[in-house]
């Protein structure tokens, strides 16, 4: 006989949990707004809440800017450098994408190829079989470069029908709906005519589960390359202000473009003379929505503010040294710093446009990658490195251009530590061929 024990205890524990709640969500999503997302979000808002009136403070800076990904001396500045150009062609799109993620090997020269008849929807309009012979490649060859092409933005691109389309799409989407990509590859004709009960039946799904893959596809795009070539008006509203004074440098919040929202005082105390509870109560609810909104709305300009604040004092030399230097910064400094979550630090940079005397630039663009030096305790970014190697080639012997291998030995010798491999993605980023077609054969 074997003897069991058993032994019930009651224990009391107490655990301490977020609770996400409806206001704080929306809260987080207001932080994480660019200005027009704002501006939309608000304007829903008072379609719905009669107390509200929304307004767009306009400034003495109302013009459109552009991020700007390049540095111009203040001599070099033109008046139409801050105009928006949205007009990069699909192709070029592309192009760029393959020059900064593949090394220049035969595979890349096979993905480029294949570009060139990708049409103005984004779909490949030439069999493999024919794009092998072409090339003289091997079949496999051009299917592999095909995979990497499809791995390429917009997603869907290189796709060559409408099924594989949205397969590509969904299995870049980690929010699809589980079943979402085997439906679509398996019983896609089916799916298609409607005929849902045979694919409920072969899943063992219910036909809801089937109806919401069917409202995802509809957020599916059928043309992956439409929309490229087309020209929009975008304008980019700084959120950050930071000019150039005899005792340093300040920094201010704008107040152009920012969408601010204003209470009817007047229309509230009509309704407030009504003796119907139910108005009373409505009215309470509406109010107190135009006050946690307002509140939500300037916490995030303050957040916005400080992040600009303490960005500024930590890149300053970024602003005031013509070189535009950056030093390596990372978002869980500033966490720490400002005794925030790394998440609200992300939420405020991101979509959110710093102004300055020679350009315009996103506030992300101020945290860069760390990388050791070797004869130091310091560190320097990656866009230091990024010049220095910049600077390195432009001195080179063009009939004897430096290989990757010379390059990371003179590198070593400034006292930067990084591979070979990090040279050859830096040199692509650069857009600096490869050694062998940087050679020049004249004097």
């Amino acid at each position: 006989m074997l003897n069991f024990s058993h032994q019930l205890n009651q224990q009391q524990k107490q655990t301490q949990k977020l609770a996400m709640t409806q206001a704080l969500q929306q809260s987080i999503q207001i932080l994480q707004y660019n200005t027009d997302d704002l501006l939309a979000f608000l304007e829903n808002k008072t379609l719905e809440n009669p107390l509200m009136e929304l307004e767009v403070t306009t400034g003495e800076y109302d013009e459109p800017y552009v991020n700007r990904q390049s540095y111009q001396g203040e001599d070099e500045q033109n008046v139409f450098a801050n105009i928006a150009d949205n007009r990069m062609s699909l192709f070029e799109y592309l192009i760029d994408q393959i020059h900064l993620n593949y090394r220049d090997t035969y595979l890349r020269q096979l993905i480029i190829f294949l570009v060139e008849f990708i049409d103005v929807n984004g779909y490949l309009s030439i069999d493999l079989k024919d794009a092998a012979e072409k090339t003289g490649s091997e079949y496999i060859q051009m299917l592999d470069a095909l995979t990497l092409l499809q791995q390429l933005d917009p997603p869907g691109v290189g796709a060559r029908n409408l099924q594989e389309a949205l397969m590509l799409q969904i299995e870049r989407d980690e929010h699809a709906p589980d079943m979402a990509y085997i439906v679509i590859e398996e019983h896609f004709e089916t799916f298609a005519n409607k005929k849902w009960k045979e694919i409920a039946s072969a899943y063992k799904i219910s036909l809801e589960d089937i109806q919401e893959i069917y409202d995802y596809i509809q957020n599916l795009t059928p043309n992956p390359g439409a929309g490229f070539g087309e020209s929009f008006e975008h304008q980019i509203y700084p959120d950050i202000i930071v000019k150039r004074e005899n005792d340093g440098l300040s920094v201010l919040s704008t107040k152009r473009g920012q969408p601010q929202i204003v209470f009817q005082q007047q229309y509230f105390d009509q309704m407030s003379q009504s003796d119907d509870k139910e108005v009373k109560h409505y009215l309470k609810e509406k109010q107190a929505e135009f006050e946690w909104l307002q509140k939500s709305v300037v916490q995030r300009g303050e957040t916005i503010l400080r992040v600009g604040e303490e960005i500024v004092k930590r890149q300053h030399a970024f602003f005031t040294d013509t070189n535009r230097p950056l030093k390596p910064l990372k978002l869980k400094e500033l966490a720490e710093t400002l005794s925030v979550h790394e998440s609200t630090i992300s939420r405020a940079v991101n979509g959110k446009y710093l102004q300055t005397d020679f350009g315009v630039f996103e506030m992300r663009h101020f945290f860069t990658t760390a990388i050791s030096q070797t004869d130091s305790d310091s560190d320097t970014s990656a866009n230091d490195v990024q010049q220095l190697l910049q600077k390195i080639v432009d001195g080179e012997d063009k009939r004897k251009p430096l290989s990757d291998q010379k390059i990371l030995t003179l590198l070593k010798e400034e006292g930067v530590a990084i591979s070979r491999r990090t040279v050859a993605k830096y040199r692509d980023i650069l857009g600096i061929p490869s050694s062998t077609n940087r050679k020049r054969y004249d004097n």
